[in-house]
């Protein structure tokens, strides 16, 4: 009770403010025409209580479709090149033991996930146009409405457009929100927004089963399901866990300027430097454990030909029961316990086991029939849902002081993905697809 009444207090407070600030001007300032300024016609059509979340909506839809279509060339370009190298590697170096290493662990699995530096940089570049525009302010004054009524505080969905990038400073974000209800269920929904590094697969999935015309659609209904499941989990949480109503948002609207270059190009910089960190750290050691597994024993896999009597393919084998039900493979099972350390590592994962040069691993998926629309749907929901990264992981419990915390989010999100990616399958065969 005292809760409640402590955050009436505070939105009766700030509107008094306001309207104190409206009587002052109303006094003391001598009014012009009533000429409308650009930021007023826009928010005359931004802030429009019908129009508002459509208007939004579609700008995420441009967004991932600006991503893909502007990025494809250059990422032919970059799986060439990286093709081209592990070619040169097999010609030029003797031993096979090490041509191995230099082509397939190296150009191969590294550069499966180097060819996905364009639509990540695209992405950011896009985000900071509609941030530094004054638009983000906009869509979060929109959203409030309703992520309100769902049981998510307003000031949260600061931190959501944040796991756009990276959910690990999103959830360091909400340190912004004062109520510690509000806060707890932002950090354990937060993992549910699709992070850039779930992009490369996105990409690469899609971009295979349903091709270059619908595959920026099809993207932007994994960051939409993650949305929709991150409102949905935080009115579970309010209902159960955290009851009780959020405190209320109170925001000022910046003015509409025009992004400089410079600006606009120094943050998809900062926002797309970390993938590159990662590529040369996390991702290139975890894509040389893959390509070591995948050729040895040496003698049985024959120089890296036969992959099925491999340690992967074991491990592999050992998986699949598990993802057997959704139509995937033991690649998919192997691809699904790396991509735990790293999203990004999935991509490489494939690359290795494929065997095939950077720009074709997507058609590989296709011709050997790993995939189809539905079960590549599936598993672009299941990459999605669970857990982010082990990195992800510990920062929720160094936010909340507690690895329960920690172990709660790995659980639950490890069964929602079970769960939806299920009902992704069955709904898809009763509706014909296979």
């Amino acid at each position: 009770m005292g809760e409640l009444l402590r955050d009436d207090a505070e939105l009766i407070l700030a509107e008094r403010r306001y309207q104190a600030i409206a009587d002052i001007l109303e006094s003391t300032l001598t009014k012009g025409e009533g000429k409308w300024t650009y930021t007023d016609m826009f928010d005359h059509v931004f802030l429009h209580k019908a129009l508002g979340i459509p208007i939004f909506l579609a700008m995420l839809w441009a967004v991932f479709q600006f991503t893909f279509s502007l990025s494809e060339p250059f990422m032919v370009m970059i799986g060439m090149i990286f093709g081209w190298l592990g070619g040169l590697a097999e010609e030029l170096i003797a031993n096979p033991h090490l041509a191995s290493f230099v082509a397939g662990g190296i150009f191969d699995g590294l550069g499966s996930v180097l060819v996905f530096v364009p639509p990540i940089f695209m992405l950011f570049l896009a985000l900071s146009l509609l941030e530094d525009s004054g638009y983000m302010a906009r869509a979060a004054f929109v959203m409030d409405r309703i992520m309100y009524k769902l049981g998510l505080h307003g000031r949260s969905f600061i931190p959501m457009m944040i796991g756009f990038g990276c959910n690990i400073p999103a959830i360091m974000a909400t340190r912004s929100i004062d109520n510690e209800k509000d806060r707890m269920i932002t950090i354990l929904v937060n993992p549910l927004i699709s992070c850039g590094a779930r992009l490369p697969v996105y990409v690469l999935i899609a971009g295979a089963v349903f091709g270059a015309k619908y595959a920026g659609t099809v993207i932007f209904s994994m960051y939409l399901l993650g949305m929709v499941l991150a409102i949905v989990m935080a009115l579970v949480f309010r209902k159960t866990l955290f009851k009780g109503k959020p405190s209320p948002f109170v925001l000022e609207l910046p003015a509409y300027v025009v992004p400089t270059a410079k600006t606009t190009i120094l943050h998809m910089w900062e926002r797309g430097k970390w993938f590159l960190v990662r590529a040369g750290t996390i991702i290139f050691g975890t894509v040389i454990v893959i390509w070591f597994l995948s050729v040895h024993p040496w003698a049985a896999t024959a120089g890296g030909e036969m992959i099925g009597n491999s340690y992967i393919a074991s491990l592999g084998h050992f998986l699949e029961p598990i993802v057997r039900p959704f139509g995937w493979d033991w690649m998919a099972a192997v691809a699904l316990l790396f991509g735990f350390l790293a999203k990004e590592v999935v991509v490489g994962t494939y690359g290795i086991l494929l065997g095939v040069e950077e720009g074709a691993v997507g058609a590989s998926l296709v011709s050997l029939g790993l995939f189809t629309p539905l079960t590549g749907l599936a598993f672009m929901a299941f990459i999605l849902i669970y857990v982010p990264c082990v990195a992800t992981i510990g920062v929720v419990a160094k936010e909340t002081n507690s690895y329960r915390w920690a172990a709660f989010v790995v659980v639950y999100l490890v069964a929602l993905a079970f769960i939806v990616s299920g009902l992704i399958i069955g709904i898809g065969r009763l509706l014909g697809f296979s």
